[in-house]
């Protein structure tokens, strides 16, 4: 079955891994961010050697994004991020053809284990099962 494995993020968080802290979150060495990404990459090498790897991507910062939202009168109005309403964001994902919903949660509990910064913010690691493509009515 297919899952897709999904981190938060925050702007905060974004400008913390360029060396900018915040309340919210300290800045990151050069050396804790090419841990970060040693880390993952460590991950999706694994996953891509077991054959469970379909995607996985990081994503780049809120304030690089658009949403796009109908008016009152369904017309699609377009706004720059980073928008205020929301605090966590999709950071990035993994989507993995597992076996099982107990495969996937130890891929997600090793996510969880990335090193950061003491005192950066936790955020959960979210699977979701993802529908194939004969169910439903999407």
């Amino acid at each position: 079955m297919k899952y897709m494995l999904m981190v938060q993020g925050t702007q905060a968080d974004y400008e913390a891994m360029s060396g900018k802290p915040s309340a919210a979150s300290p800045a990151w060495s050069e050396q804790e961010l090419q841990a970060m990404y040693a880390y993952m990459g460590s991950i999706n090498d694994d996953l891509a050697e077991s054959g469970e790897l379909v995607d996985g991507q990081g994503l780049v910062e809120p304030a690089q994004t658009r949403l796009i939202t109908p008016d009152k009168d369904g017309r699609p109005v377009v706004s720059d991020g980073p928008y205020g309403e929301t605090k966590e964001v999709l950071a990035g994902y993994w989507v993995v053809d597992c076996a099982s919903l107990d495969r996937v949660t130890e891929i997600a509990k090793r996510v969880c284990e990335c090193p950061v910064p003491a005192g950066s913010p936790v955020y959960p690691v979210v699977i979701r099962p993802i529908q194939d493509a004969g169910g439903g009515d999407c």
